[in-house]
């Protein structure tokens, strides 16, 4: 049996039209499912909550959506020992199916599920920023500052929706970098990596911890970052002018800024940071909070996946 949970608005609203497709190659061929279709904000943590909670020896529980239907997803499990995860990637960005190689059509990637034989493991994050608030997990990235500013916008922004009916939706995130960058507030933060090495951060603009190597639509924040390390990989960029800023986005576009004076990429098992400004914090693309305090925990080979 398959699971499916299906994220129909999906990149504007065509993820409905590629379930149709999905669906109907599902019915011909006579396979053994269930779809689940979300109905508004959240309710993929709840079906996934319910699913994974099914007697069945192992529980196929296949994603049609995008990064945040995913990030839902994935903090609904609850038993990550008997869920496999899917997915067909149907979002805007798709940076999680690029880390996992699945980028192919939505049949060819259903495809792959029907003749998956094997599973694998990969790490997933943890972020935690308040007393009582519920640790929130990520596939992807999750961080504060601009990167997570942008993501913020990009979830009601109309120029996404445009964008994505051109087929252009990657450049969303580069072109609200570009507008947010200058009206952005700096902070000056303090980071511990592993509990331990205290850095400064004067005039932070983010920090980004990374799962995998790109976000915001295939920006590869931290080039060498692997899900399958046990390690977070935290891009952080800070002590200069915003104006300077602007110069160095081409060499993020072109995951040549590793060696850039300002930029810190550091592996590591978690991170803490504290700031003096609140920043927006996000987990996968979705809003989290406004947060002075935040710490990013990799959890290891946490989540199985179907290969």
């Amino acid at each position: 049996m398959l699971y499916f949970i299906v994220n129909e608005k999906s990149r504007s609203g065509k993820g409905a039209q590629i379930w149709k497709q999905i669906e109907k190659e599902l019915q011909d061929r006579g396979i053994d499912y269930e779809a689940h279709i979300t109905e508004y904000g959240g309710h993929a943590t709840l079906l996934a909550s319910k699913l994974s909670k099914l007697p069945d020896d192992e529980i196929k529980l296949i994603v049609v959506g995008g990064d945040g239907t995913a990030n839902e997803v994935v903090n609904g499990i609850a038993d990550f020992e008997r869920v496999i995860f899917g997915m067909i990637p149907t979002g805007s960005g798709n940076d999680l199916a690029r880390g996992l190689g699945k980028l192919g059509t939505p049949i060819e990637e259903l495809d792959k599920i029907l003749e998956s034989d094997g599973t694998d493991r990969i790490d997933l994050g943890q972020v935690e920023w308040k007393e009582g608030e519920k640790p929130r997990l990520f596939l992807i990235s999750a961080g504060i500052g601009l990167d997570a500013m942008v993501c913020k916008k990009a979830l009601t922004s109309k120029l996404k929706k445009v964008l994505n009916a051109i087929k252009l939706g990657k450049l969303t995130y580069i072109i609200l970098t570009l507008r947010m960058l200058f009206s952005m507030t700096q902070a000056d933060a303090v980071g511990r990596y592993d509990r331990k090495n205290h850095k400064k951060f004067p005039k932070l603009i983010f920090a980004a911890a990374m799962n995998f190597r790109a976000e915001g639509g295939g920006v590869p924040m931290a080039p060498r970052a692997d899900a399958r390390d046990g390690k977070l990989s935290v891009c952080s960029i800070g002590g200069i002018p915003k104006i300077v800023a602007l110069f160095l986005l081409p060499r993020l576009v072109s995951a040549t800024h590793e060696k850039v004076h300002c930029v810190s990429i550091v592996d590591c098992d978690s991170c803490e940071m504290r700031l003096d400004t609140p920043f927006v914090l996000h987990t996968d693309g979705e809003y989290c909070d406004d947060v002075t305090e935040v710490r990013f925990t990799c959890l290891p080979g946490k989540l199985r996946i179907l290969t």
